[in-house]
């Protein structure tokens, strides 16, 4: 007689799950947050070096690893620096450390960093630029007709908008705003007496200043002024009577010419701008100020508060309190110190770098005509279901439509937008924005749709950082043109990206919902990696239309038929899926779990994670940033592996797989959505997760997005137990895999 199997009991489970979790959370098992957040800037930088990337886009990954280092401090730093003060005992770290302990040893690891930053920039890319014909000086490199003509940029484009500032006892010491260029100025009055002012460089004005170049240019014409920023060269010349002469072709020619830094242009010309005084010196810094506002939501009432209180902490930004200067080496103790006493800041809150300042500028360089140093242009593909002359109500009733930006062309959301703003049976159109750009298709096709009687409800997530006051116009608008615009939820930021169209149809009202894993902006779409699902699954439109209840009204949603909405339910549905995986798992049916996201923060999920690998489940993350896991632990995450993918787009999507069993018997779920594996994402945020039910796209996803991932090596590194990270190389004697590459030329397919 077979034995009758028998069931663990609750006190055997909660049994395994303490040995599973037993000694989890010791500090040594965590890496610390703000240290990988470095790594994954360290990994920008090393794109910078990378001889396969075209010269511009080695420059443009430059300029982002100092607009990386820029954020960081703004938001992380100064957060730190708030702990510290507070003397808070809590304020440890899960890997143990305490906040000085924190920004010391990102002290120790930046600098470094910066270093070699300079150097890249001094003996590699400049050199590159000047080889190519893009020459970047310093202005003592000029020749006297360059320097005549940045004279003459001065004096008109410069000089009428600066505003030199004095500091003395008649004038206070100037507010320096966050991460604006300036120049402190040392002079000699005529009694010798010396005097200090502070100058800003106009942040409307380019940071490059061309000049002419007598190798790129004839001499004649190098030689001749400008008038109104035109070239007397270039003004057209009256023709001889007669019939024209034909102008012989030639091919174009790649633009070329010299460039000086704008800073150094107004230090050659500051005795215009202080008459009578002598200048000794004149030395370039930029102040960092704490850019994280607080919104005091529970004094917001309704809608009309909380975009006061949203307008009031965009004011108190620009009066954060400081905590960087970044100076260059050439400015003396005596000023640093009185830079530091006036911002209130001490000697270890300054960083020293060999060279400019503020080199996120460098991104104008891409503005140049030199298709030869950039990266071929991608031109990504229209669904044939989606291409003009097609109804896309007709295409996603017929089954579910998956799209993989930016090589499936974002110009299909908008239009879908488009398509439902002006179909006669279209009833109301729902939709949640959280970064849409300045100039947004998708809100003027909503615009479009209340001219065409729409009932139109959108929520503007206001507290979008760094996006509130592009937010705060388009909400605007929108209401003006009478849209129904809430703000979000107090307490929480809406991260979700849902839009809903209610159709009348024949057999009654359909839903039709977009989901996806980044924001409704036409311009990141195409450089950010992102999937979207177009899908008429009621299920999935009765739970759009519940979530956005919840939005706008009172609706308290308690649970949902297929989204896993966080705050709400996420955290305990990922922990639950996990925990599913662990157990078939030692019932026999072998387990595979694959993430792919942003960032890995939360030590809960963390811990659920080595828990899995405990047992044996193979655990793959494919996480670009931020990753707190250390993999490789022996006993604890030897089962984990842990890649980083940083090339020519941004990955942004998350996709969450869990499987069981293999072959015709195996068990998987595979869920996308906006949300990363961060405190703030379960906790604080308005996040959906969705599921991929069509078998042909979750294979797809599976086969062609998770798995082939994995392979990555060209753009691939892998995690350390150290927390380092090393490059993947191909095996001997095969191709590097470069999976950004390999959907260029392979799109994703819809499911029958």
């Amino acid at each position: 007689m077979r034995a009758k199997r028998i069931a663990p009991s609750a006190s055997d489970v909660i049994r395994d799950e303490e040995q599973l979790t037993e000694g989890l959370e010791r500090p040594e098992l965590y890496i610390n947050r703000e240290l990988s957040q470095l790594e994954f800037s360290r990994r920008v930088l090393e794109e910078a070096e990378d001889l396969r990337h075209p010269l511009l886009e080695r420059i443009k990954f430059l300029a982002i690893f100092e607009s990386t280092i820029d954020d960081f401090f703004v938001l992380r730093v100064s957060g730190l620096k708030e702990q510290q003060t507070s003397k808070v005992v809590s304020d440890i770290s899960p890997d143990g450390m305490t906040p000085t302990a924190q920004l010391a040893a990102i002290r120790q690891r930046l600098i470094p960093m910066l270093t070699e930053q300079r150097q890249v920039l001094s003996e590699v890319l400049l050199p590159a630029l000047a080889e190519a014909g893009i020459k970047i000086l310093n202005y003592e490199q000029l020749d006297e007709g360059q320097r005549a003509a940045a004279a003459a940029y001065f004096h008109r484009e410069v000089f009428p908008i600066v505003t030199p500032l004095a500091v003395d006892p008649g004038h206070p010491f100037p507010h320096i705003s966050n991460l604006s260029l300036n120049l402190a100025v040392i002079l000699r009055s005529p009694l010798g007496r010396e005097r200090f002012a502070r100058l800003k460089i106009p942040p409307t004005l380019p940071r490059f200043v061309r000049v002419p170049d007598a190798e790129t240019q004839p001499e004649s014409d190098a030689a001749r002024p400008e008038v109104h920023g035109v070239s007397l060269a270039a003004l057209p010349t009256p023709l001889p009577d007669g019939p024209t002469p034909p102008i012989p072709s030639s091919p174009p020619q790649p633009e070329r010419g010299a460039f000086v830094w704008l800073e150094q242009v107004v230090a050659a010309h500051l005795s215009m701008l202080f008459r009578g005084m002598e200048i000794v010196q004149a030395y370039p810094f930029r102040v960092l100020r704490d850019a994280d506002i607080e919104i005091q939501e529970d004094e917001a009432s309704d809608d009309a508060d909380l975009l006061e209180e949203v307008q009031h902490g965009l004011r108190e930004r620009r009066f954060g309190a400081p905590v960087q200067l970044c100076v260059d080496t050439s400015m003396p103790p005596q000023v640093r110190e009185l830079l530091l006493e006036h911002l209130e800041l001490s000697e270890e809150d300054v960083l020293v770098v060999d060279g400019p300042l503020g080199l996120a500028d460098m991104m104008e360089l891409l503005r140049l005509d030199r298709p030869d140093l950039k990266d071929k242009p991608l031109v990504p593909r229209i669904a044939p279901e989606l291409a003009a002359g097609h109804d896309p109500f007709v295409a996603i009733a017929q089954g579910d439509l998956l799209l993989h930006h930016p090589y499936d062309s974002f110009s299909s959301v908008a239009e879908f937008i488009q398509a439902a703003a002006r179909d006669p049976q279209v009833l109301a159109i729902k939709q949640t924005l959280y970064r849409v750009g300045s100039d947004s298709p998708v809100v003027r096709a909503l615009l479009d749709a209340i001219e065409h009687g729409k009932q139109v409800a959108v929520l503007v997530e206001l507290k979008a950082r760094f996006d509130e006051e592009n937010n705060i116009e388009w909400a605007r608008a929108l209401e003006e043109a009478g849209v129904h615009v809430t703000y979000g939820l107090i307490g929480l930021k809406t991260h979700a990206k849902v839009a809903l169209v209610v159709r009348r149809e024949r057999d009654g009202l359909r839903r039709y919902v977009h989901l996806g894993t980044g924001n409704y902006n036409a311009t990141t779409a195409r450089t950010y990696e992102d999937f979207c699902l177009l899908t008429a699954d009621p299920d999935l439109g009765a739970d759009a239309s519940e979530l956005f209840n919840a939005l706008t009204g009172y609706s308290r949603q308690p649970d949902y038929r297929k989204l896993l909405v966080a705050p709400l339910s996420l955290r305990r549905e990922l922990l639950a899926r996990i925990e599913r995986v662990i157990q078939r798992h030692r019932a026999g049916a072998p387990g595979r779990l694959i993430f792919k996201v942003n960032a890995l923060v939360d030590p809960e999920i963390i811990r659920a994670l080595y828990g899995a690998s405990r047992v044996g489940v193979q655990v793959d993350l494919i996480v670009r940033g931020i990753c707190c896991l250390r993999p490789g632990v022996p006993g604890v995450s030897e089962h984990i592996r842990v890649i980083s993918l940083v090339g020519r787009f941004l990955e942004h999507s998350r996709l969450f797989y869990f499987a069981n069993g293999n072959g015709h018997r195996r068990e998987e779920e595979l869920y996308l959505g906006s949300a990363d594996l961060m405190p703030r994402n379960l906790d604080r945020r308005v996040e959906t997760l969705f599921p991929i039910e069509q078998p042909q796209l979750r294979a797809a996803l599976r086969d062609k997005v998770l798995l082939h991932l994995l392979k990555e090596t060209s753009n691939a590194r892998e995690l350390q137990s150290d927390g380092s990270y090393i490059r993947r190389r191909p095996a001997e004697g095969q191709p590097p895999l470069d999976m950004q590459m390999w959907f260029v030329a392979n799109p994703l397919f819809r499911a029958e």
